[in-house]
């Protein structure tokens, strides 16, 4: 019989570290005797004392206390709630180090899980300035100590963190928030109490098009009603006339997810509009539309390079949403096919299309893995098929499906490394060279990142 593992580790108890490397996260990993430690506010090199604060079987999270060897990357975080913030994870490293950090984490997957050794991983592509580049604001509401709070979820927990101000949201939004709070405290309006699944007010989400400068507010409640909401509105319009769409958003269950089935327009339009490469968008409340559009042009524009687009291609966007690649494609390819699961944005979809006069960018509801097969059948045959989807990756039907299509490219974006890698050794098998990934940085002082990839045929 074999003797049970030692944990080498105790809660509560403190030890002297040497950084090793970053997680995909951007915590620090330690090891205390081969056993794994994971540590926030932790740079590679960084010799550290450090407190355990949780312990597993075979790994635990500790918090730093004290540093004997301090990182040249790094820096003071500029936010006074960085700490307690779980908004942003890596703002104590220097941007230039981010940046090495988010092409370290691609090409690690791409070994781990896709074991890929070779990978061509270009550095990934920056922003000038890595601050109030967020076009999208959700903010939780809550009570604390008898007083109306808004800001984000303190980390690995749903306690929030009172904010003022908030470096990668835009002013505006953070004036919005803060105007919010006032109203429900001076208006009587109850912000969500989650534990008890009482109140009104659980989230407000401010959208904000960047080019344009056309605001919508959405105020997702429990309730139907908003006590005083002709009051919350004029007070808005008139403070921010900016604003051109309030919407209410109701959302009764207990769940973690925003957005509830119904949704209705209180003030104004049911759109915004923004634009990007040339291109004008419709946004409603529930539109997908990425939060970054300075660095979306640029990760865009890299996957209609990469798709080496003539004018003479048909290309297949899968998981399309309101068709932003789509339209990007549709500027340089004969025809583009566009397919979503969500009806709603197959409609903006449909509607961008007409608001910019493309004629030749059509769009199906359905599956992916169901729709692309019916297209091919009845004689449209792609030369490159482009995937943006969601975290969890492509579903392994339609990575067959793409196989059998044999497109001459497959430009596959994802925004996880790690599902994109196991999706890349799939493709890679089934008949295709990995040429280039591209990582951008679409989101500055966290420890995500956007990567954009190409694949060509083998027997092309």
């Amino acid at each position: 019989m074999m003797a049970k593992k030692v944990v080498p580790v105790q809660k509560n108890e403190y030890y002297d570290v040497k950084i090793e490397s970053l997680t995909h996260d951007g915590l620090g990993v330690a090891r205390v005797d081969g056993f794994p430690i994971f540590v926030s506010n932790a740079l590679v090199g960084e010799e550290i004392n450090m407190k355990v604060t949780l312990v597993k079987k075979t790994y635990a999270f500790g918090r730093a206390v004290d540093y004997f060897v301090t990182s040249p990357e790094r820096v003071e975080p500029t936010c006074g709630i960085y700490k307690q913030c779980g908004g942003c994870q890596v703002q104590h490293l220097s941007y230039e180090g981010q940046l090495q950090m988010k092409h370290d984490t691609v090409v690690n997957q791409l070994k781990r899980i896709g074991h890929i050794e070779d990978a061509n991983v270009l550095p990934t592509i920056g922003m000038k300035d890595p601050s109030r580049y967020r076009n999208k604001t959700q903010v939780p509401f809550g009570y604390a100590n008898g007083e109306v709070v808004a800001g984000f979820y303190q980390k690995r927990s749903h306690e929030i963190t009172n904010m003022k101000s908030c470096l990668i949201q835009t002013d505006i939004s953070d004036q919005i928030v803060d105007t919010m709070r006032e109203l429900c405290r001076d208006l009587n309006i109850d912000p969500y109490n989650e534990s008890l699944n009482l109140g009104v007010l659980r989230h407000v989400i401010v959208r904000v098009g960047f080019k344009t400068g056309e605001i919508m507010v959405t105020l997702v409640t429990r309730t139907k009603t908003i006590p005083n909401i002709d009051t919350v509105i004029e007070t808005l319009i008139n403070k921010y006339p900016q604003i051109k769409s309030i919407a209410q958003n109701i959302n009764p269950k207990v769940t973690n997810v925003i957005f509830g089935d119904e949704t209705k327009i209180l003030y104004g339009e049911p759109y915004i509009y923004d634009e990007m490469n040339g291109i004008r968008f419709a946004i409603s409340p529930r539109s997908f539309y990425q939060v970054n559009p300075v660095q979306t042009e640029t990760l865009y524009s890299k996957a209609v390079e990469f798709a080496g687009l003539t004018g003479n291609e048909v290309v297949f966007d899968a998981y399309c949403g309101i068709g932003t690649i789509t339209l990007f494609l549709a500027q340089h390819a004969k025809e583009v096919y566009g397919v979503e699961i969500i009806p709603e944005a197959i409609e903006d979809a449909k509607m961008n299309a007409k608001l910019n006069g493309f004629d030749n960018a059509q769009f199906a509801v359905g599956k992916s893995e169901d729709v692309i097969p019916m297209w091919i059948e009845n004689g449209i045959i792609p030369d490159v098929i482009v995937v943006d989807p969601p975290r969890k990756g492509c579903d392994k039907t339609l990575l067959d499906t793409m196989l059998e299509a044999k497109p001459k490219r497959i430009v596959y974006v994802s925004c996880d490394s790690s599902t994109l890698a196991r999706d890349l050794k799939i493709l890679i098998d089934g008949g295709y060279n990995l040429e280039v990934v591209q990582p951008v940085d679409m989101f500055p002082q966290t420890a995500h990142v956007e990567v954009v990839t190409m694949l060509t045929r083998k027997d092309v």
